[in-house]
């Protein structure tokens, strides 16, 4: 019972952070309103919340990854969660590449479409598609997911120092180091790997505190206080952050307020997540062409006053998630095996 009330927090988690996703990439002021006066108050507004709510999305899915991968971990399951993550993470993010760079390629010749695509004339050539697959090239949204199937391949190197708390402690601290300095890593970003990290320390450390199990004597009210306070202080920190422009107090922040909202919300209190919920996968990767695609294409056809990208941008993520629905129930229903491969297997 403790499990499913645990994987049905997940699943609530990264619907949530899935929906915040579609607000970051929905920026439109400048599209409808450039030259207005009115542009700076939209445009700010749709960033305080991109910039500000928005930004724990990709943090918590790193984490999420991260804790759910060394969840009861051990060298034996080494082969089998890689199995699995190669169903779920690395068949996606190849298929949903090669998509989008046939969706451009195609999208760049027809000429009513040419002017959304905004890209000019795309080659269609193996090493641009061999590109396009490996490095996200047309498909931007993507980096998270490059990054973390690097950070699955690293589980090796990873779980040895993971599995003490020296050794962890060590890690953590020198990634704080490069964060501060602001010294970077070949291939893998810092701040991706701080999130991770420290997820992974808790599925090996803190399960029981974090998966709120009867035997960890917590209880739920200070569990609860707790986690408001942490997002307090994320959000105290977030504003240092702004005043001094300084890349580790958001880091901080996302960390803490991801920490925070796990902890103010139990998951004995949520109601059991819907199917279309759990589609996530999907929901990421087909939500950054229809965002392009409205925003694009309603600049032609809406009027360009101060409520119509406002209401765009507060309505982007039901509008997505509703087209998401539908494609994705065509899919099931006409298209099985396309689906499977498209949402990872879930």
């Amino acid at each position: 019972m403790e499990d499913e009330i645990f994987r049905n927090k997940v699943t609530w988690f990264s619907f949530g952070f899935s929906l915040l996703v579609i607000w970051v990439h929905s920026y439109n002021a400048e599209l409808y309103l450039s030259g207005m006066p009115q542009m700076a108050v939209i445009y700010r507004l749709q960033h305080n919340i991109g910039d500000g709510i928005g930004q724990i999305a990709v943090p918590g899915f790193f984490m999420i990854s991260g804790y759910l991968f060394y969840r009861d971990f051990t060298w034996s399951k080494l082969g089998e969660k890689w199995n699995r993550r190669i169903r779920s993470i690395l068949v996606p993010y190849i298929l949903w590449n090669f998509l989008y760079y046939i969706g451009y390629v195609i999208g760049s010749r027809l000429p009513w479409m040419t002017d959304v695509v905004g890209k000019g004339m795309i080659p269609f050539q193996l090493s641009v598609l061999v590109d396009a697959v490996i490095h996200y090239t047309y498909n931007y949204v993507f980096w998270y997911l490059f990054q973390l199937i690097l950070l699955i391949m690293l589980a090796p190197i990873l779980y040895p120092i993971l599995r003490y708390w020296w050794s962890r402690t060590g890690m953590l601290v020198v990634l704080w180091w490069l964060m501060i300095t602001g010294k970077e890593l070949p291939f893998l970003n810092v701040d991706a790997l701080i999130y991770y990290v420290s997820a992974s320390a808790f599925a090996l450390t803190k399960r029981v505190w974090v998966e709120e199990k009867k035997g960890s004597q917590t209880n739920e009210r200070s569990y609860v206080l707790c986690g408001f306070g942490l997002m307090v202080v994320a959000a105290i920190i977030y504003q240092t952050g702004l005043r001094r422009a300084w890349i580790p107090c958001f880091v901080l922040c996302r960390l803490l307020a991801v920490i925070g909202l796990w902890m103010a919300i139990p998951g004995c209190r949520l109601p059991k997540a819907r199917n279309f919920m759990g589609h996530n996968f999907f929901l990421y990767g087909v939500h950054f062409a229809f965002v392009r695609f409205i925003n694009k294409a309603g600049t032609r056809i809406l009027p360009a006053v101060p409520a119509v990208p406002l209401l765009l941008y507060i309505f982007m993520p039901i509008l997505i998630l509703g087209i998401a629905t539908v494609l994705g129930s065509l899919l099931r229903r006409y298209l099985p095996v396309i689906w499977m491969l498209l949402n990872g297997g879930r």
